[in-house]
């Protein structure tokens, strides 16, 4: 099969590295920036929505993602917000917001779309991981990775090896439907 080439639209270097790291040698991923718009809505909407936009903007086949951390106790907020909940409350703050209920558990979802190109109606890949959140712990350097650990771990996504991470995380499991998905594919 011929080296599947892909732009992944991110400006996040980590998040770059971990999904170039799962994909592994299958795909050729570059990288490109764009300060999309984001449609409020369900994570399937906005994935969707935003990768229609980068598709059509940069006129190639691209992968976008978007990353929920929900809260079971609060019906699943703050889910694809979490990016700008994290920036306002920080990890005590999002701690906080569980302080009144007994229920601490969560769960992290991925959701992948991919386009062909302008025009092309995105493909979505979904990978969940369930977890509880717990005061931060680790070097804090990951987004809100040292507030979630996942169910059968005693370590939170932060405190983790990245080789561990990189093969139990929501990433990882929707990265590894997308990664079977285009291994499909005659290109």
């Amino acid at each position: 099969m011929p080296l599947q080439e892909l732009v992944f639209v991110t400006g996040n270097k980590k998040k770059l590295e971990e999904v170039q790291a799962i994909l592994g040698s299958s795909v050729n991923l570059t990288s490109h920036k764009l300060d999309l718009t984001e449609i409020q809505g369900t994570t399937q909407e906005i994935s969707a929505d935003k990768c229609r936009k980068a598709s059509n903007t940069l006129n190639v086949p691209v992968i976008t993602e978007d990353t929920c951390l929900c809260f079971n106790a609060l019906k699943g907020l703050p889910g694809p917000y979490i990016k700008w909940f994290l920036d306002k409350l920080g990890h005590d703050g999002l701690n906080k917001m569980l302080a009144g209920f007994e229920d601490k558990s969560a769960y992290a979802l991925c959701t992948f779309a991919y386009s062909t190109g302008p025009g092309a109606e995105p493909i979505l890949f979904e990978g969940r991981t369930n977890g509880k959140i717990v005061p931060a712990r680790g070097p804090k350097n990951f987004g809100w990775d040292p507030i979630f650990q996942p169910d059968g771990f005693d370590q939170t996504y932060d405190e983790m090896p990245k080789a561990t991470k990189n093969t139990i995380s929501h990433r990882y499991k929707a990265l590894s439907i997308l990664k079977d998905f285009l291994a499909s594919q005659d290109i």
